[in-house]
């Protein structure tokens, strides 16, 4: 009789500053425990704050390349790779699920640093096949969180489903200098406000979040970041543990929360 694969969790990461990727810092140190204590996927499936534009792509390549989709910081960074396999079987095991809508196998993408900062410490071995599912700009927050849903079979198949983005994101308040900062108000009272909806199983709100006030809309200035939160909402199930393994506030107004269901 074939063993019968364990049902993979679903879990959003706050991924943060892409420095993270060389850190030996308790974010790292946090995403590495995280990784260890998993059952081994067969694959992950990452829906990046990065791959953000008008259609949705899922990438498809054997050899995905690692996508430095940043500037201004240093060059052992741009050095980082991530030589993680693709998955062209899950990017056509996407497709179907998500059928009848056109999604593109793409050939073109790779991996973005929403995705490799993180996962080279999840799986530093980079020996787990990735998969990266694009995110439709052009699209309302509903579709995003319905696209999760229909993403939800695969955790019984599998497939690790991660989400990478902030919850809080705000650039413009962001606190460059190397001195530690408290959070801003608005953002830890969103923050708070998120997680205490996570817990109800509340989530028309976080859909709709900017039902949520001022301090949604100076968290979510943009929606490229915190949209990945609602791909893992989708994925999620009702009877589904929830935690919250990794906590912080960078630079005051970039959450590092991640949120891991099952």
């Amino acid at each position: 009789m074939a063993p019968v694969n364990p049902r993979l969790p679903a879990i959003f990461f706050g991924h943060g500053n892409p420095m993270n990727a060389l850190g030996n810092n308790r974010y790292a140190s946090a995403w590495a425990a995280l990784g260890a204590g998993l059952p081994r996927p067969r694959a992950v499936l990452c829906i990046s704050a990065h791959w953000y534009l008008p259609q949705l792509g899922v990438t498809s390549m054997i050899t995905p390349r690692t996508i430095h989709d940043f500037g201004g910081f240093p060059r052992e960074l741009f050095a980082v790779q991530y030589p993680a396999p693709g998955d062209p079987a899950l990017a056509s095991e996407v497709r179907q699920l998500l059928s009848p809508l056109d999604v593109v196998l793409d050939e073109s993408w790779g991996l973005d640093h929403g995705t490799w900062s993180v996962l080279c410490h999840v799986f530093p071995e980079a020996d787990v096949p990735v998969v990266q599912l694009s995110i439709d700009e052009t699209r309302a927050p509903q579709f995003h969180y319905e696209i999760g849903q229909r993403l939800r079979p695969l955790r019984d198949a599998g497939v690790l489903i991660v989400g990478s983005g902030d919850i809080v994101h705000n650039l413009h308040a962001y606190a460059w200098g190397r001195h530690p900062v408290e959070p801003y108000d608005w953002a830890a009272r969103f923050e708070t406000k998120v997680r205490e909806l996570i817990v109800a199983h509340d989530h028309a709100p976080l859909i709709d979040y900017g039902s949520l006030g001022k301090d949604a809309l100076l968290s979510v200035p943009t929606p490229e970041h915190y949209l990945p939160l609602l791909y893992v909402l989708g994925a999620a199930h009702a009877d589904d543990a929830i935690a919250f393994p990794v906590e912080g506030m960078d630079g005051g107004s970039v959450s590092m929360l991640s949120v891991q269901f099952g």
